[in-house]
């Protein structure tokens, strides 16, 4: 089974792509949503992050992500520590829900996979990029964000230039029609490359 990584900056759309990927069939793992369900569910996470970020990164049994992302967006150190914690934890559920597909191919869809070296471990790369301006419209529709915030959060993702030097595939993301094109063929050399393999 082929491993497709799929990446993109915060607001490129890189999660509409995966969707896209679904219609197709594909199955999709999405880190950021497994790292969520870990943080709430496996209490050795828990246990670390509270013994690294305070009692305050939990309310209600659930994680606080506003005090964590305020926490760790503006401490490099910290959002370290904080993805040495979840990152093996998400790479082990990854390996166990693999054994359940039967698909040519799964898209592994992070956030950050370049930047932890998470590329390495899939058969090829998928990039999801938009231009800036799109991105950050994007993201205060999305998550009521302050312009600042945002630009802290970029500021911890490489750029799309650095990105694609890595990608085997790029998929602008500017309008949904064209997306979903690029996304059908790149299906369709997937495919292929599994069947030649």
């Amino acid at each position: 089974m082929i491993i497709a990584g799929l990446t993109g900056g915060i607001g490129s759309g890189k999660t509409t792509v995966a969707g896209f990927f679904k219609e197709h069939g594909i199955p999709l793992y999405i880190a950021d949503d497994a790292g969520k369900r870990l943080m709430r569910d496996s209490s050795k996470i828990r246990e670390q992050i509270v013994s690294l970020l305070g009692q305050e990164a939990y309310s209600a049994n659930e994680p606080d992500r506003k005090f964590i992302a305020s926490r760790v967006f503006s401490d490099r150190e910290l959002l370290s520590k904080l993805n040495n914690i979840i990152h093996p934890a998400v790479a082990e559920d990854f390996r166990s829900w693999t054994k359940n597909q039967t698909s040519a191919y799964v898209i592994y869809e992070a956030a950050i996979l370049f930047e932890t070296g998470g590329y390495k471990k899939c058969d090829l790369n998928i990039l999801v990029t938009a231009p800036m301006e799109l991105r950050m419209e994007r993201l205060q529709k999305r998550d009521d964000s302050s312009i600042e915030e945002i630009q802290q959060r970029m500021s911890n993702q490489w750029s799309d230039e650095k990105k694609s030097e890595l990608a085997d595939f790029i998929i602008n993301n500017v309008d949904l029609n064209t997306t979903k094109q690029q996304v059908a063929v790149i299906h369709a050399k997937i495919l292929k490359t599994g069947k030649n393999s």
